[in-house]
């Protein structure tokens, strides 16, 4: 599956990109299963990913916890907490 990645805040300041259509292992099935998968691509990845307590997923748009399926995503997006004040 071809998804395009999305990278937001200091996410994409780490990672050097605000974006990236990558294909995705097809042993992937879950939001937490990318998240694992996108800590083992390389030590900015890894220093991202790991904190994946703060690092937050939209899937096609719409937030999504760590058991939501990535099946069919077109868009895959990452940024940390919002707040405000």
């Amino acid at each position: 599956m071809t998804v395009r990645l999305l990278y937001f805040a200091w996410l994409r300041e780490k990672l050097g990109r605000a974006e990236e259509i990558i294909a995705l292992p097809p042993h992937l099935g879950t939001v937490a299963d990318i998240l694992a998968w996108q800590a083992t691509r390389g030590p900015e990845y890894e220093v991202v990913f790991t904190r994946t307590g703060i690092v937050r997923v939209a899937i096609d748009q719409l937030h999504a916890d760590l058991s939501a399926s990535i099946s069919g995503a077109r868009e895959i997006a990452f940024f940390p907490p919002v707040t405000g004040g």
